[in-house]
């Protein structure tokens, strides 16, 4: 099974709160271009999993016009959870992996889209060789995840800076 792992876009600096930083249009255009190459690499996500902070929402809403899901696809798909937020426990995310895989095995593609460092420490804990990438903005990870050994290798990562 395939395992995207993406960092949101550029935001700005302030907010009312960290998570209420949005993207800037650097960051909208970046997620732009990352969405229209992940479209080439994958059709379809069975489960896009999102951070509640403004910034990946707004990213995964940039990815999702752009990958065309429809309506329903998004109501039945997508999930927000904070345990994807920049300081969220990785062991936590790779055992919400398995449970989710082990109850659905009809799950063959998954969508991440959150946070540094979070996203760095969850393909270090998805990866046999234990990578720990750093993440451009909008930069997307591909794993290729065996669900027996709970472990997978790090296909690729692009970020926009690639795709120019």
């Amino acid at each position: 099974m395939k395992i995207f792992i993406m960092r949101h876009g550029e935001a700005n600096q302030f907010g009312a709160s960290d998570a209420q930083r949005a993207l800037t249009q650097r960051g909208e255009a970046e997620v732009a271009t990352m969405s229209k190459w992940l479209a080439l690499q994958c059709e379809h996500f069975d489960k896009v999993i999102v951070s509640p902070f403004k910034r990946a929402q707004q990213t995964a809403n940039i990815v999702i016009k752009n990958i065309k899901i429809s309506e329903d696809e998004i109501r039945n798909n997508q999930l927000t959870t904070d345990i994807i937020t920049p300081s969220g426990d990785v062991k936590v995310v790779h055992d919400f992996i398995d449970g989710l895989l082990e109850s659905d095995n009809k799950i063959k593609t998954l969508l991440f889209v959150s946070h540094m460092p979070l996203v760095s420490y969850l393909v270090e804990e998805l990866t046999i060789d234990g990578a720990m990438p750093i993440f451009q903005t909008a930069g997307i990870s591909e794993i290729d995840y065996n669900v027996v050994k709970m472990k997978g290798c790090l296909l690729q990562q692009r970020s926009p800076h690639d795709l120019r």
